[in-house]
């Protein structure tokens, strides 16, 4: 039973390789929304965190969550094209991140998308961590592909979430996101597909 965190520069196709990879081994996939909805919940506490973990039976803990929280009514990629910031004191969001990723990891079995995973749960032996890089060109067209956005906006869209993405590291007193030796494996997707790597991935991840 294992833990997956992807970490990638935004564009690169983290969220896309995650659902092929979780799919692929039956995995629960967590992404950024479900973890920004979680921030967003100002009444968010130890004690609603203890509260989850006193509860028994068969409902996963995933599930609760879910149970808890609002759904997002714009796209998390439409809302990152906005001038509008909405996101909660950053290091509040941090030790709310050093909480509940931590508790969706102990469910096993999940790929964690971005959300500094990678350090949080650096010390797992049970957590396999990867990281997907692309040049400005590739992840320009990736987001346009996917998205359905002009080149304009893709720019916009690529630029704010680098710089937020540095911020948040900063946060973790970390800016060094992109070190190799982070990781189990670094994909560059200029020269890999998807599902190549994808199928890498799976490799390195012993088999349940």
């Amino acid at each position: 039973m294992s833990v997956i965190t992807i970490a990638r520069q935004f564009g690169a196709g983290g969220r896309t390789l995650g659902n092929i990879v979780a799919e692929r081994l039956g995995y629960t996939l967590i992404d950024e929304e479900i973890v920004e909805m979680l921030a967003r919940e100002a009444n968010v506490s130890s004690d609603w965190i203890d509260d989850i973990e006193r509860k028994t039976g068969s409902e996963s803990l995933l599930s609760r969550l879910l149970g808890r929280i609002r759904p997002l009514r714009k796209g998390y990629v439409k809302l990152a094209a906005e001038s509008k910031q909405d996101y909660m004191d950053g290091d509040h969001y941090i030790t709310l991140l050093r909480t509940v990723i931590p508790r969706i990891a102990d469910q096993d079995n999940v790929v964690i998308i971005g959300r500094g995973g990678q350090f949080i749960l650096a010390k797992r032996p049970d957590a396999f961590h990867f990281l997907l890089i692309a040049d400005f060109t590739h992840r320009i067209g990736f987001i346009m592909e996917h998205y359905g956005l002009d080149e304009k906006q893709a720019r916009l869209v690529l630029d704010k979430q680098s710089r937020r993405r540095l911020q948040l590291y900063r946060y973790f007193d970390r800016v060094d996101y992109e070190r190799p030796e982070l990781y189990h494996l670094v994909c560059n997707m200029n020269r890999l597909c998807l599902d190549d790597a994808a199928t890498l991935i799976c490799r390195l991840v012993p088999a349940q």
